[in-house]
């Protein structure tokens, strides 16, 4: 075999999937799909059997037409078919409708490709039998509907915040994307009422102090856990991160007797104090984490030429696990800034965080503006999570791992 041969078959698929039969499986499995969303946008017009019926018919139809036809202009015809059912979408419906097509084509144009060449069997070995791949599928799409299903309620505040109605539902406005139906005067709500403003500065006051507490003593413990001559290592690590296990409910109440005798209840001290020992554990696991792959010859090189222990943690230790105390405090952050019923026990009036205010605005007043708040939130959380992946890179990187 020359060298030529050699890289032209190293080049070759190592198996071909082969394309199923369009008759018999590709177009009825399109059609069943389409069915499925002709279900769900008939049932939304009230006529359910109608739309499953126009759906499979829509579906046998776009299988027939993607692999008789067009089976090698997969872009062209893709775009294509948005473009026809969002113009379908809004001569039936509105703007909202015409978004709503735009997405079902989309959906479809990918699931027929995905069907009638057989990509369906690329996350497989080549001999894994019917069954196995159908298994395979089968949990690649149920891990979808349940993140599916976590992730739509934090979709579904965020349209419902700009809500022009004092409504937690979807006017037709809104369904409509109509300009009518959308303004931000719960945002403005939000940033000019007193209440919200007072709860928004109090959670500001309360979670960075509670924050540096965590950090300080969770870096600390973490550090001293980490050497093996401790000991009860095991014991005081399950103690310190309980916080993490017990029910907060449980925890709420235990600090509110507590602190009831110390004359804590009810003070600013004592709510940064609960939300330390809440953060603290979330401190301990990122650094503890980081410590793993540290290099514990470094501190002892350190150590042969001089340098104290304080020196030693300030100029060869903490740059190397920074990324991890970071990580550990954004999360003692986010748990303090989002908290409420440890604070519903320990606080009072003068320490009403956003949650609390949120929690008040849903028993008492319905207030939309929490929606608002909460996309703010949201905002905030994803801004964090972020940092903390950059920074868990970072981390990664520094010990010398390829970053995941």
């Amino acid at each position: 075999m020359t060298d030529a041969t050699a890289d032209a078959s190293l080049e070759e698929p190592i198996f071909d999937r082969g394309a199923p039969p369009i008759w018999s499986f590709t177009v009825p499995m399109t059609a069943l799909f389409g069915a499925f969303f002709g279900f769900l946008v008939g049932n939304a017009n009230g006529a359910p059997i109608p739309g499953v019926l126009g759906g499979a018919v829509y579906g046998a139809i776009v299988a027939i037409v993607a692999m008789t036809m067009l089976h090698d202009s997969r872009t062209a015809f893709r775009w294509g078919l948005i473009v026809l059912t969002a113009i379908a979408g809004f001569i039936f419906g509105s703007w909202g409708a015409a978004l709503a097509g735009g997405i079902i084509g989309a959906v479809v144009s990918w699931w027929v490709y995905w069907i009638g060449r057989g990509d369906y069997r690329a996350g497989v070995p080549i001999y894994s039998t019917t069954g196995q791949t159908l298994w395979h599928n089968t949990y690649l799409f149920i891990c979808g509907l349940i993140f599916f299903f976590l992730i739509a309620p934090i979709i579904t505040i965020i349209p419902l915040s700009f809500n022009a109605q004092n409504y937690f539902t979807f006017t037709p406005e809104m369904l409509s994307l109509s300009p009518e139906g959308y303004s931000v005067k719960h945002y403005n709500d939000f940033f000019t009422n007193s209440d919200w403003q007072s709860a928004m500065w109090n959670s500001l006051k309360i979670a960075p102090m509670a924050t540096i507490l965590a950090v300080g003593f969770g870096t600390l413990a973490a550090i001293g856990l980490s050497q093996p001559h401790v000991p009860f290592r095991r014991a005081i690590m399950a103690v310190l991160i309980s916080p993490m296990i017990v029910p907060l409910i449980i925890s709420a109440a235990g600090m509110y007797f507590f602190y009831s005798r110390v004359n804590l209840q009810g003070t600013y001290l004592g709510v940064v104090l609960a939300h330390a020992a809440l953060g603290i554990p979330f401190v301990i696991i990122t650094v503890t984490a980081t410590l793993v792959g540290f290099d514990r010859s470094l501190t002892r090189a350190a150590a042969n030429l001089g340098a104290d222990p304080v020196t030693t943690f300030a100029r060869i230790q903490m740059p190397l696990i920074l990324p991890g105390v970071i990580s550990g405090g954004l999360f003692a952050f986010i748990t303090s800034f989002d908290e409420v019923v440890v604070v519903l026990f320990v606080g009072s009036a003068q320490q009403k965080t956003l949650p609390w205010q949120m929690f008040i605005g849903l028993r008492e007043q319905i207030s939309p503006t929490i929606l608002a708040v909460a996309t703010i939130l949201v905002a905030i959380s994803i801004a964090l999570l972020t940092t903390v992946e950059l920074l868990r890179r970072r981390s990664e990187r520094l010990r010398g791992l390829t970053p995941g």
